[in-house]
């Protein structure tokens, strides 16, 4: 019995086809990016903070940066306030 084709086989023709990607790097690209836009907003939001916090970033820089990603991204999320983020992370 063949193995069933990947959900996304065009995707993966057409990167192998356009870049220097064998199939198997393509498909970890893919797999990369849909996990990428798959994390909720709590997710982005608990994983950027802790990444700005790591590079020194004080909360309120930090809050400030957030809602402006979270209003640029692909599948923009609701806007939220300082304190919405706040708890988000803190609780």
């Amino acid at each position: 019995m063949p193995a069933s084709p990947h959900p996304h086989e065009d995707l993966l023709a057409h990167l192998t086809r356009t870049s220097p990607l064998g199939p198997g790097e393509a498909a970890r690209v893919v797999a990369e990016v849909i996990a990428y836009f798959s994390e909720t907003t709590e997710e982005y939001v608990r994983r950027r903070h802790g990444e700005l916090q790591a590079r020194g970033l004080t909360n309120e820089r930090i809050f400030a940066r957030l809602g402006a990603e979270l209003a640029s991204r692909r599948v923009a999320a609701p806007e939220l306030s300082t304190r919405q983020l706040r708890r988000i992370v803190y609780g």
